[in-house]
């Protein structure tokens, strides 16, 4: 997953959209448009890829590029998505508690210019949107609401920033700086922060990844114990307080979305194992060594029972057969957690692991992702799916992508409203 994305390849297209009726433009098959013009009835599904811009991971390719660079490669992920027949494309616009658009609360992301808080000159986000949406695609705006930075010195930070302006929000832990979940003002602050986005820009779907309270880190200790003392009254324990924390982040925010517009989506990417059988009769029949609600104080089958949430796409980001967390068993698991309810599930894909020498032989046949397309397709509660990251959909290692094209996507579909 390291390494830098570098300027992409792609067609611009308009795609015209009327109901379930998609124009289809020309298609590239051996340097030769297929016929355009026909149109296909399709069910609707979210085809979707992550574009992550934490460290440089998908783009920018590097900090510092110039403005119109940056544009263009951008730009260029977006007519990959049209050129590969996805639908959606979902941008990280808050990597480390900072913006790619001009936000009142936080400095500019240094990721864009290299240095936190510079102006780079344009508004990636509004540009986003507005491409995006000329091409027919959706745009998911990806937050992470608690990492502040991939470091523990505050003094790296821009001076304005506001984890310096309120150091008692902030934690070390594991090499970074997190908000403190547990402050009540920090809840409100990040909401605030994001929220803005939804007023300002025409986005459909405030998305979050799976970053709530930290990942475990052996011999480490998250000491949020002066915080658990002052707001803590009422709860059995520390676990149940700090799953009620991200409880309430999570359906706050929520119901301030629908306020601001209600026509915008509230989505979630957890891990993709909530609890294992052994620990909760209500659990998965695997034996993953992190489980969200126990280490990362999510209840992720919780907010979907509740309807909190609009979608869930859990990051199944493992091949079928694969013994501590095996997808054939995930997939029939999160789509029992969705029945009944209205809350949409895709599925998160692994592309990043196709072709790469250190996963299992599974992710070595370049047919595993369209196995697993096969494999949701038997579910009806699966309604879609979404690959990790852009820059793999660009460079598709061993042609995994391609196959799933070739074996799913042959025409468009319009993503689930």
């Amino acid at each position: 997953m390291a390494g830098a994305a570098g300027v992409v390849a792609g067609v611009v297209s308009t795609v015209t959209m009327a109901g379930d009726a998609v124009a289809v433009p020309p298609r590239r098959t051996g340097g030769v448009p297929e016929r355009s013009g026909h149109r296909h009835v399709v069910r609707r599904e979210l085809r979707g890829m992550w574009v992550a811009t934490v460290a440089n991971l998908d783009w920018p390719s590097k900090p510092g590029l110039t403005a119109a660079a940056q544009e263009a490669e951008l730009i260029a992920y977006l007519d990959e998505a049209v050129e590969r027949r996805l639908n959606t494309v979902i941008l990280q616009v808050r990597p480390t508690a900072d913006a790619l658009w001009p936000s009142p609360y936080e400095p500019w992301a240094q990721y864009l210019t290299g240095v936190q808080g510079k102006d780079p000159g344009w508004d990636p986000l509004g540009t986003a949107v507005r491409e995006a949406h000329r091409r027919g695609l959706e745009l998911h705006a990806w937050f992470n609401p608690y990492r502040v930075a991939n470091h523990t010195d505050p003094s790296r930070l821009a001076a304005t920033h506001p984890a310096r302006l309120h150091p008692d929000w902030v934690l070390p832990y594991g090499g970074k700086l997190y908000y403190n979940p547990g402050i009540p003002e920090v809840r409100r602050f990040v909401q605030d922060a994001m929220l803005d986005a939804v007023r300002r820009y025409d986005i459909d779907a405030v998305h979050w990844d799976d970053y709530f309270y930290p990942y475990p880190v052996a011999g480490q200790v998250f000491d949020d114990d002066a915080t658990y003392a002052r707001y803590g009254a009422g709860f059995p324990d520390k676990a149940a307080w700090r799953r009620d924390n991200t409880d309430k982040l999570v359906r706050e925010t929520a119901e301030r979305i629908k306020k601001i517009k209600k026509n915008v989506q509230f989505g979630i990417s957890p891990f993709g194992v909530w609890r294992n059988a052994a620990t909760d009769a209500l659990g998965s029949d695997t034996k993953a060594g992190v489980q969200t609600y126990d280490d990362l104080y999510a209840d992720t089958r919780g907010w979907v029972k509740k309807g909190w949430i609009d979608y869930i796409c859990p990051q199944i980001y493992w091949n079928i057969g694969f013994a501590a967390a095996d997808y054939a068993k995930l997939v029939p698991w999160w789509s029992e957690a969705v029945r009944g309810t209205e809350v949409d599930l895709f599925v998160g894909e692994a592309l990043y692991k196709a072709g790469d020498p250190a996963q299992p032989a599974a992710w070595q046949d370049p047919a595993e992702l369209s196995r697993h397309i096969d494999f949701a397709a038997g579910y009806d509660q699966v309604r879609g799916h979404v690959y990790f990251s852009g820059k793999e959909v660009v460079r598709d290692r061993i042609g995994a992508m391609d196959r799933v094209v070739a074996d799913h996507y042959r025409n468009r579909a319009r993503p689930p409203r």
